[in-house]
């Protein structure tokens, strides 16, 4: 199965409370922080949530 790498490019400062939530389920914590998750519609759908704050690549 395929991997996703996300990395955190933007602060979490003034996110909403559920959003905040979203990020700190995918495992990110600082600016610039990177984890790799598998590709299914769960973690998409997370991603979908906070894309204006992370980037996502394949690997």
């Amino acid at each position: 199965m395929a991997k996703l790498k996300i990395t955190l490019v933007r602060s979490t400062s003034k996110l909403k409370e559920k959003q905040l939530a979203t990020v700190k389920a995918l495992g990110l914590r600082k600016i610039g922080s990177v984890v790799e998750q598998q590709d299914n519609a769960q973690i998409r759908g997370m991603i979908k949530k906070v894309d204006h704050i992370v980037s996502v690549e394949e690997v």
